[in-house]
């Protein structure tokens, strides 16, 4: 009979102990998450699907940002992740370009730019989107696709190649 007394006694306290666990912090996805532009693939016109991630106020900035930072990481880092099927170097190698041709490129890429026309987004963009909401801000991962063929032709006309 104690021993009964025991093992049930040492059940109570158990489940005593079991709801009222300490609180558990949350530890948010994002922080987590490689945040690293993919290639998803090539076509072979010289178009480029890639996962871009990006952060913004909003939904609709957030995937603006993640257009503009999927052109930039063309232009100016080439893609290394992903499949390996992309350019890996940039199309722009020239060091210190961003800097040299500084105005070209801040209107290039400001709200509403030229870069627009080299970047789309998918047919089902809205249901392949991943956002991660925290500090006020946005995450949105997106699947775009970047023409780089006709990048390679503006820069080429433009006299920065």
């Amino acid at each position: 009979m104690k021993k009964l007394s025991t093992i049930l006694s040492s059940l109570l306290m158990l489940t005593l102990f079991a709801a009222c666990k300490s609180h558990e912090v949350q530890v948010s996805t994002p922080a987590f998450h490689n945040y690293t532009t993919e290639c998803l693939g090539m076509d072979m016109d010289g178009r480029q699907t890639l996962r871009v991630w990006a952060t913004g106020r909003n939904r609709t900035d957030g995937v603006e940002q993640a257009k503009k930072k999927a052109v930039y990481e063309v232009v100016f880092n080439g893609i290394s992740g992903g499949s390996g099927q992309c350019n890996t170097y940039p199309l722009i190698d020239e060091p210190n370009a961003r800097k040299k041709y500084e105005e070209y490129f801040n209107r290039f890429f400001t709200d509403g730019g030229a870069y627009k026309k080299y970047v789309s987004t998918t047919g089902q963009w809205k249901r392949t989107m991943q956002i991660f909401e925290g500090d006020g801000t946005l995450t949105c991962g997106l699947i775009v696709i970047v023409d780089r063929a006709a990048l390679n032709a503006r820069f080429t006309d433009d006299n920065l190649k």
